[in-house]
């Protein structure tokens, strides 16, 4: 018998994300935490595989009082909250444009108010080939579908062609269209679109804005902006500037990776846009969602975030804190790609972020054979994620070896 309503029937949590740590914890019970390779969790982890948090960030979360703690925040977020994740997110790089924000639970909030908001029912969401596995649950939820345009061209460059194929193609058929961008530091290639890439990527999109009965939202994921490594790798912000008034782009930016508070489910999506109308709009429908999905965020994260910002000497610390840990990753990737190239393993483009990943056709075999010697990572459509972030640079040699030793013994 089903009970359920006809559009909820055949629902079922199945993450291969979490099942891989949690055959991992499972293993780590079973042999020792120092016979076992956890590469599946997309956490920050230390040398010793403890969960870190930002020193700064935690001594701020514990010292705030009482009522910010578990007092409710407004709907909307705290004023200084929405002020100062629109300051910290740009720096220096603020488009020229009507900007605001909504604060959302975690970046996987903004994604769903974008979704439901700027998509009709039965819609089709873009997005690369590679994504982070939730895109596809968050669009099924809204009664859309997901379809994938080709990442990466023959020359592992990102492959404009493609883009531009799908996103006509789309275009043909619904009026409104959402592309999802998980940039910069991609999960699960680590991944950036360039400079040169964004500006190929905007000039399709004002093409097809020509048509003003078209309207187009470029959703950026930007959970892992702040793992760059790169002076400037906000910088490509400014090319928001001037757009047409019938394309909107969205930022999805989350606490989690940033400042360590996973569990505190706390982010915003900021909107940019050439009309300001459609920013009161912005501001008005996603309130509007906040109320009738979750009703409002974390008023401890948003006022710890507020409060570091508005104290330099805080702000200065948890910078430094974030670079320190974010060298660490770059030494674990760093090994990982070396030894890689001296076994040719292939990997899809590193540039920076949590993971990297390798593309094989038979993705859940090889994870279920490294699981024979202690090693999960997460199995994805036409790859294999590995989460540098969470490995100590100590278990990183030997194990792109096991990787393509469980590769070539799938391909015999």
């Amino acid at each position: 018998m089903n009970i359920v309503a006809s559009h909820a029937r055949g629902k079922v949590a199945v993450d291969k994300i979490f099942g891989a740590g949690a055959k991992a914890q499972q293993a780590v019970n079973l042999v020792g935490r120092e016979k076992v390779i956890n590469g599946a969790q997309g956490v920050l982890l230390d040398e010793n595989e403890k969960l870190i948090c930002l020193p700064t960030v935690e001594k701020v979360l514990r010292n705030l009082s009482t009522v910010d703690l578990i007092s409710y925040a407004p709907i909307k977020g705290l004023p200084e909250y929405l002020n100062d994740v629109i300051d910290i997110t740009f720096d220096e790089y603020k488009p020229e444009a009507y900007i605001e924000s909504i604060a959302t639970a975690g970046g996987a909030g903004a994604l769903h108010h974008t979704i439901w908001n700027y998509s009709e029912i039965g819609d089709t969401i873009l997005t690369s080939d590679w994504f982070w596995s939730p895109y596809r649950v968050l669009c099924q939820e809204a009664l859309r579908k997901l379809d994938v345009f080709a990442l990466f061209d023959a020359d592992l460059k990102f492959n404009l062609e493609d883009f531009k194929n799908k996103t006509l193609s789309l275009l043909k058929k619904q009026d409104n269209l959402l592309v999802i961008l998980n940039t910069p530091a991609h999960n699960p290639t680590g991944y950036s679109l360039s400079g040169d890439d964004w500006d190929a990527v905007l000039a399709v999109c004002k093409d097809y804005a020509k048509n003003k009965d078209k309207k187009i939202t470029l959703l950026i994921d930007a959970a892992y902006l702040d793992y760059t490594g790169d002076p400037e790798g906000k910088k490509f912000f400014e090319k928001f500037a001037n757009l047409p008034p019938n394309i909107l782009v969205i930022l999805a930016v989350s606490m989690s990776k940033s400042y360590t508070l996973y569990g505190q489910r706390t982010g915003a999506m900021i909107g940019i846009s050439s009309d300001k109308e459609a920013m009161q709009e912005f501001v008005n429908v996603n309130e509007y969602t906040s109320r009738a999905t979750w009703s409002n965020v974390n008023r401890g994260a948003m006022k710890t975030l507020a409060t570091i910002y508005r104290d330099k000497s805080l702000l200065y610390d948890v910078q430094r804190e974030r670079n320190d840990f974010l060298k660490i990753i770059q030494e674990r990737a760093r090994l990982f790609i070396a030894e890689a190239e001296q076994v040719k393993l292939g990997t899809l483009p590193y540039i920076a972020g949590f993971f990297m990943t390798i593309p094989t056709a038979k993705p859940d075999e090889i994870c279920d054979q490294l699981n024979k010697d202690n090693i999960f990572l997460v199995p994805l459509d036409k790859g294999v994620r590995i989460a540098v972030c969470a490995i100590p640079s100590n278990k990183i040699p030997g194990l792109a070896a096991a990787v393509n030793k469980a590769i070539l013994a799938m391909d015999k």
